[in-house]
């Protein structure tokens, strides 16, 4: 299994920006999914390091502003994270009705 998705912060990245077809700002992220800002931006830029994810920086309004996407291999590195989950999964409901 991959373990930088593996982590549940960058799962939970990960899955948010899977969901939709926009950008996310970091506000919304950092509040949905009750993160600290500092927290965020550490997880942010391990992804983003890998090439799962692309930011957007910018200012609107005179303030600056960070949007998040999730890139093609980011997108099939979770798609494959969780078909090996699902897995795992299936195998263990499968053992459990053989053990007793």
């Amino acid at each position: 299994m991959n373990k930088l998705i593996h982590e549940q912060s960058r799962l939970k990245i990960l899955t948010l920006l899977a969901t939709g077809k926009n950008a996310v700002p970091f506000t919304t992220m950092r509040d949905g999914l009750a993160m600290t800002g500092g927290n965020l931006s550490i997880q942010l830029k391990t992804l983003e390091e890998a090439g799962m994810i692309a930011t957007e920086k910018y200012f609107a309004d005179n303030k600056p502003r960070t949007d998040i996407t999730i890139t093609q291999e980011g997108r099939d590195a979770l798609m494959e994270y969780l078909e090996e989950l699902e897995s795992l999964l299936a195998g263990l409901r499968a053992g459990k009705g053989t053990e007793k």
